[in-house]
């Protein structure tokens, strides 16, 4: 069951569009950018569920080794990426999959209806969205094994020209649109609680029973993205839309008929509807907790969220994703470092690695997140002068030798 609750929490709507295209675009190569696509999307978020079985805290305590001042910050950076970017694209999904084909309602009055209802949902909270999630998860998976499954087996013409510059460092780039490794760090220290409160669990049995369940659910995880992307990439010879809704709806008509495909974007909406209402709700949460357990911060919180969500919510899901890259090109490494650090054995990861590591990670990301605001050429010697730095991966190389002289550093100390 905690493996089910796990995968449910990771599978995320709104993520469903981001495979397919990945394959689309990436045709004979897809292989290789499911490779990239499963480290950034199912392994580094799985390590995070490690790191929360082995630390039993909350998010906060990822970054504590730090200081507890800048765990707070990054906490706070993460529910406030959450709310501004994942949480409206969910409305966004929906309206492109289940409301523009169907209806003549512009995008903006839709996402004010929708964010209507999610703070309706957050300010009164009630089973009804637990329970739908608990069936609406199991239809989803159905249909999109029959979508996987008829795709796979189906006849297809020949591949078209792949548009993947680098197929490896693209899915492991694209995978950062998921937000799965933040979703790790925040859905890791929930499960956690939910152990805790049950009160018959010691230590040892409840890491190696999140532990367990985060590998099960990986497995899931990894074989929905993977067939996902085969699908884009199989039937890129025939499909002649631009964006990623279209090419999901299009690959739903193609297996299912036109009925199966209404019955999937109607799922799809449902699904990112209670996602929406959980990263507000969560969000609220985080907030009220921090200050002083206040029932008018969580409201205030709340509707500031869903405000953010119908200003952002309005626009398209390509446009969402754009403007979510600078962020994601800072916050998705520091992520993935501080999940590392916090699954690797404990002698190799000292407060004093934590903090030469983070901080040459936040230095060397810096250039690609800049890349997003001032003009590339201004960059461009930077980048070339950093390996993997034309790849907006200039950060791997340094974190790691950082990591080695850290630990160095750190046993050279201890000598005496």
């Amino acid at each position: 069951m905690t493996a089910f609750a796990l995968f449910s929490l990771f599978f995320g709507a709104g993520n469903l569009i981001l495979p397919p295209f990945l394959g689309f675009q990436a045709s004979s190569e897809w292989i290789w950018v499911t490779f990239g696509f499963a480290i950034s999307a199912v392994i580094i978020p799985i390590l995070a569920i490690y790191g929360h079985a082995r630390l039993q805290g909350t998010l906060t305590d990822f970054a504590k080794k730090i200081s507890p001042s800048i765990a707070l910050v990054y906490a706070v950076a993460i529910y406030l990426i959450a709310i501004s970017l994942p949480s409206p694209r969910t409305a966004s999904v929906t309206y492109e999959m289940a409301i523009a084909p169907y209806f003549e309602l512009s995008s903006l009055w839709f996402s004010c209806l929708y964010f209507a209802l999610v703070l309706l949902f957050a300010l009164n909270r009630s089973k009804i969205l637990e329970l739908i999630g608990k069936f609406l998860t199991p239809i989803l998976v159905i249909l999109l094994v029959i979508i996987i499954a008829i795709g796979l087996f189906a006849e297809h013409s020949a591949y078209s020209i792949s548009q993947s510059v680098s197929p490896f460092t693209e899915g492991i780039l694209e995978g950062y649109q998921t937000f799965d490794a933040i979703g790790g760090v925040v859905v890791g220290g929930v499960i956690v609680v939910s152990f805790a409160l049950q009160g018959k669990y010691g230590y040892e049995e409840k890491k190696k029973m999140i532990g367990k369940a985060g590998l099960y659910a990986g497995f899931g995880l990894f074989t929905i993205y993977a067939g996902l992307i085969a699908i884009g990439a199989f039937y890129s010879g025939m499909f002649t839309g631009e964006t990623r809704t279209e090419l999901l709806t299009y690959l739903g008509i193609e297996t299912l008929g036109n009925v199966g495909t209404s019955f999937l974007a109607v799922a799809v909406g449902l699904a990112c509807f209670t996602t929406a209402v959980g990263i507000v709700t969560g969000t609220a949460d985080f907030f009220k907790g921090i200050l002083g357990n206040s029932r008018l911060v969580y409201s205030v919180t709340a509707v500031l969220g869903c405000a953010i969500g119908i200003a952002v919510g309005q626009f398209n899901v390509a446009y969402i994703i754009d403007i979510a890259l600078p962020a994601l090109m800072i916050i998705y490494p520091l992520t993935i470092i501080l999940i590392l650090l916090n699954a690797i054995p404990q002698q190799f990861a000292s407060p004093l690695v934590f903090r030469i590591v983070a901080l040459i990670t936040v230095l060397f990301s810096l250039p690609d997140f800049l890349g997003f605001i001032v003009e590339s050429e201004a960059l461009t010697s930077i980048r070339n002068t950093i390996p993997l730095g034309n790849q907006n991966m200039g950060w791997v190389l340094p974190a790691f030798l950082a990591f080695i002289l850290a630990n160095l550093l750190h046993r050279t100390k201890k000598a005496p």
